[in-house]
This record gives C-alpha cells, sequence and structure tokens, in this order.
C-alpha cells in the first residue's frame, strides 16, 4: 500500500509567479503508530546509546563530553558546507568576542548544542527555546540581523535558485507559528518512544524550515535535545557525524517522511542513532588509547631523567580537557611558575606528544602566547586540525 503524503500543496504568489508550497500534516492529526520493525530499530539504538552513557559515567566525564559535543557542532557545520580547521574553532570557543569567519560560525553550532544540552532535563521545548538557539547559532554568521533569533516571515524554499525550481517549497510564513505549536506539543510528550520522537520532530521541523537560515543545524540541535532529555543522557551521542556518512540516506529518508511513510525514515534515523553510539564508546576507547600511548611516549624520551611526579606527566591529564594548551593555561591549572610550564610543555614537544603551533593574544607583560597541540587527539574532535 502507498503511503498518503503527509501534507498538501497549496498555491502561492512568489513574486509575481504561480508555486505550490507544501504544507506538513500537524503531527496532532498524523498517524504515527510505529511498526514492529521501527520497533526493534528503536529500542536498539536506544539500548546503544545507554551503554555508551554507561561507558562516559566510567571515565572522566567533562573532557569526553567536550569532545563529543565538538565532534557535533563540527559534523552538523560540515554537513552545510561550513568548515574551519578544528583548531582554530577552538580558538574561536575561546574567545568571547563575535569574529566573522568559518571558525566562529562553527564554534556557535557547539555553543547551540551545548546549550540546548544543558537546558534539556528542566526546560520544555518552546519556540521561545527555538530562538534563542537559533540567536546563539547566527553569531557570527553573515545573516542580517531582523533574521537572527525571529521566524522568517518571507517565502522559504530549499534546493534551487528560487521557489520556481525548489526541491520543496517551504510553508508560507503565516502559517509558520501554527505549525510550531503543534511540533513543540508534540516534542514535550512523554509517551512516545524516545528515538522515533526524535526524528519525527526532526523531519517536521525540517519541513516547516522556520527560520531564514541555519534550519538543519537547528533541526539537529532539536534532536539532540529530545534524545538527551527523554534518555536522560548527560551528552547525546554525535549523530550529526553518522548523519554526515550518509547525506544521501539522510535527503532520502526526509523526503518519504514528506511522502507520509514515517516507518522508514525512523528506521533510518534509528540505524544513524546507533551507530552515533557506538561512535561514542569508540572516541572514549580511542582517547584511553591514546593516553596510554602518550605515556608510552613520555616515559621512552624521558627515560629515568623525569620524576614521576613532573608537571609533564600532569599535563598529559589536561590535554584531553584543553585540546589547545599554553604556559598560563597550565600555570593556573598546575600552579607552576611559567618558566616550569614552558619547561614541561617543551619535554612534551620533544616527545612529539604536542606541537607548536603559532601564537597568539599575549602572554605576561604582553608577549605573544605559545599554543601547544595534540594533533592526535584534535583528529578525535571532527577533523586534521593542520589540514
Amino acid at each position: 500500500m502507498t503511503a498518503e503524503p503527509a501534507g498538501q500543496e497549496v498555491p502561492i504568489l512568489w513574486r509575481g509567479r504561480r508555486v505550490r508550497a507544501f504544507v506538513p500534516t500537524l503531527l496532532a492529526d498524523r498517524d504515527l503508530q510505529l511498526d514492529t520493525h521501527t520497533v526493534v530499530r528503536t529500542a536498539t539504538a536506544a539500548a546503544e546509546l545507554g551503554h555508551a552513557a554507561t561507558e562516559l559515567g566510567a571515565h572522566d566525564y567533562e573532557p569526553l563530553a567536550r569532545l563529543l559535543l565538538r565532534a557535533e557542532g563540527v559534523a552538523s557545520s560540515y554537513i552545510e558546507g561550513v568548515r574551519a580547521p578544528v583548531v582554530d574553532i577552538v580558538l574561536a570557543e575561546q574567545d568571547p568576542r563575535p569574529h566573522p569567519g568559518a571558525a566562529a560560525w562553527v564554534a556557535a553550532n557547539l555553543a547551540a548544542v551545548s546549550d540546548a544540552v544543558a537546558s534539556s532535563a528542566t526546560t520544555a521545548l518552546s519556540v521561545e527555546l527555538l530562538c534563542q538557539w537559533h540567536r546563539v547559532l547566527m553569531t557570527g554568521s553573515p545573516a542580517a540581523q531582523r533574521y537572527v533569533g525571529a521566524l522568517r516571515d518571507e517565502q522559504g524554499w530549499i534546493g534551487g535558485h528560487d521557489p520556481t525550481d525548489a526541491h520543496l517549497v517551504t510553508p508560507p510564513p503565516e502559517l509558520v507559528p501554527g505549525l510550531l505549536g503543534d511540533l513543540v506539543r508534540f516534542a514535550n510528550l512523554d509517551d512516545v518512544d524516545p528515538v522515533a520522537q526524535a526524528a519525527t520532530v526532526h523531519a517536521q521541523f525540517e519541513v516547516i524550515h522556520p527560520f531564514a537560515d541555519g534550519n538543519g543545524r537547528i533541526g539537529r540541535v532539536l534532536a539532540a535535545w529530545v534524545l538527551a532529555r527523554k534518555l536522560s543522557l548527560v551528552v547525546p551521542p554525535p549523530i550529526s557525524a553518522a548523519i554526515a556518512s550518509d547525506v544521501g540516506g539522510y535527503g532520502a529518508g526526509l523526503t518519504l517522511f514528506r511522502l507520509g511513510d514515517h516507518n522508514n525514515w525512523i528506521c533510518w534515523f534509528a540505524d544513524t542513532v546507533r551507530r552515533a553510539g557506538e561512535a561514542q564508546g569508540s572516541l572514549i576507547a580511542e582517547v584511553d588509547a591514546l593516553k596510554h600511548r602518550w605515556r608510552e611516549r613520555l616515559g621512552a624520551r624521558s627515560g629515568r631523567s623525569l620524576r614521576r611526579d613532573a608537571a609533564a606527566w600532569q599535563i598529559l591529564d589536561l590535554l584531553p580537557r584543553h585540546l589547545i594548551l599554553t604556559t598560563q593555561a597550565v600555570t593556573a591549572e598546575l600552579g607552576l611558575t611559567n618558566k616550569a610550564a614552558k619547561s614541561a610543555l617543551d619535554q612534551l614537544a620533544e616527545a612529539n606528544i604536542v606541537l607548536e603551533y603559532g601564537t597568539t593574544g599575549s602572554g605576561k607583560r604582553g608577549r605573544p602566547s605559545t599554543l601547544y597541540v595534540s594533533t592526535e587527539l584534535l583528529g578525535l574532535a571532527g577533523s586534521n586540525p593542520l589540514r
């Protein structure tokens, strides 16, 4: 049996030309019952996320959580064609001043994900919350200020140069508030399969396309929010990284949802969530293995000349937390003198654990501060930082 389209096309005028916009059926009016096959897939995905959360809780949580959130922000921006070296993204995260450019935009994506996850346990979804995420996301973007944190008041479309050749003409702007109100109500329900709920609200959000820009990224933030809230996750898996590996399947799945086939879309999404949970577990294991290699490397390089309580050993535990180290960061964390911190960082550089990556800002008495990075660690955060 062929599924009925989950919406209808309505005639609109766009700059004097007749086109047809797609208006999705309200989720409250749609039959979203899951078949047995879909239930098995969503349950498998939820179980994998529970296992990954347990693994995360058994480790030093904060630096690993930050790595996972960063991987999500980098991948979500990557899907939209916004790319920057990870080291530049980390520097943009640490700089409170807004700067134009791709690195700042990706850092803003990370901030939006972080804000959403932080609010998931205590704050119900609302249109105002979606707009708040959008304001954070659009920090550093070239979008006009009137579009930031506000629902669109113009006709939107996806693909093509204009609505006359678009892949999808989104709902007229006057219908957006009502459609979002229905989506918010569904997202706040407590009696819906969590993975199916995340898949559904994400797909419906993308059809509504309520903002002038940034809809894909906010839609993925929304999916992360649902998973974190409904499964009591401290940090969601990097689902955007999994989506980025099958962008074609992602687009096809969203089309299936719009055509009324929610089960196949939810199955695809559930499999993607499961892979993201597996990737989370892999990242935890990779960081553990990397720290072990660092210790072997430092020991082999220094022999017996480096005491077991030397600062260089202590700095190894700081690396996953900071990703980029300076003498100032080390002195603040470990209470060392500037000279001792510089000596310890140089020892790690000699052992090929970190390398110098230019300078930024100013250090003591106005001198530039040298950056030390681990390319291996930054690679786990999303890409080769020196590319």
